[in-house]
């Protein structure tokens, strides 16, 4: 694809984008569900955190936010190329960080001196739309400065992001992934990684689709299997036309039957993901089985 046509379709993404946030209407793959319900429950939840900060019910709060912790998980993975076996994936998802900054620097803590193989961001790194985007990335840098990448950062946008957060990823090495695919290699075998937008509040016909080209790629592709790949979204959301779901998904996680809202890695044949509504932050890695 032609330079120019790949700008052309992040403008036209942008510019949809962006007619969404400035209309009355969320858009979801379930039709079109009307924001003034959405606002309805922030101010009753900005009434609410009023009303926590005149108890002791405060500083509970801010401690378990800070209490967080690195939680390793190993994930089986059908027909995983054998270059990949052992690969090691750190997952951040839904920090807010310009909400509490504080969590930035409890993370970092964590995670000096790890490293990793692939870093994914899945979304949220914002918190609210007024504050200035720097707020949120400046003490991003700050958590993963520590980190070892060896190979790339990937990230998708979550419903509190805003369309410049693509830009200022930038500059922290990341590569955010809007309805599309990149191929991670290694010693001759590949693995599809395809990161949609956010579908609860800004889904657009061109996230099924980077999923459903992503299949039709892989039968004909280098990768041996549909198992292959890893998606990134910040919410999923099961469908209700029954269409087939994707098999890896690396997302910070909407559960279809309660809508909780945090981190989660999921994968072919492994348990499913149980979320702790305790912790702020989600960082997620898969360790090597050899360690």
């Amino acid at each position: 694809m032609a330079r120019n046509e790949v700008c052309g379709e992040a403008e036209d993404w942008a510019a949809r984008r962006r007619a969404i946030l400035a209309g009355r209407h969320w858009s979801s793959p379930n039709g079109l569900r009307p924001r003034w319900r959405h606002r309805l429950f922030s101010t009753s939840l900005k009434l609410f955190g009023l009303g926590l900060r005149l108890t002791p019910l405060q500083g509970r709060g801010l401690r378990n936010a800070l209490d967080l912790e690195l939680v390793e998980l190993e994930m089986p993975l059908a027909g995983l190329p054998a270059a990949f076996d052992g690969y090691r994936i750190l997952h951040v998802s839904d920090t807010h960080l310009d909400v509490l900054p504080a969590v930035a620097d409890a993370a970092a803590r964590l995670l000096d001196g790890l490293e990793v193989d692939l870093l994914v961001l899945t979304g949220d790194v914002h918190g609210f739309p007024h504050h200035a985007l720097r707020l949120s990335v400046e003490p991003l840098a700050r958590a993963l400065n520590g980190v070892r990448v060896r190979e790339r950062r990937l990230a998708v946008l979550g419903n509190h992001d805003p369309v410049e957060m693509v830009q200022a990823l930038q500059p922290l090495g990341f590569e955010t992934l809007v309805n599309r695919s990149v191929m991670l290699q290694r010693k001759g075998d590949s693995l599809r990684v395809t990161g949609v937008d956010d579908v609860h509040c800004f889904y657009t016909p061109e996230a099924l689709a980077a999923l459903e080209d992503m299949k039709i790629e892989l039968r004909a592709g280098p990768c041996p299997t549909e198992d292959d790949l890893i998606a990134l979204a910040d919410a999923v959301r099961e469908r209700r036309d029954g269409a087939p779901s994707i098999n890896g998904v690396a997302a910070g996680f909407s559960d279809p039957a309660t809508g909780v809202h945090g981190g989660a890695l999921m994968a072919p044949a492994a348990p499913r993901p149980e979320s702790n509504g305790r912790r702020r932050g989600h960082l997620r890695v898969l360790p090597d089985p050899s360690d």
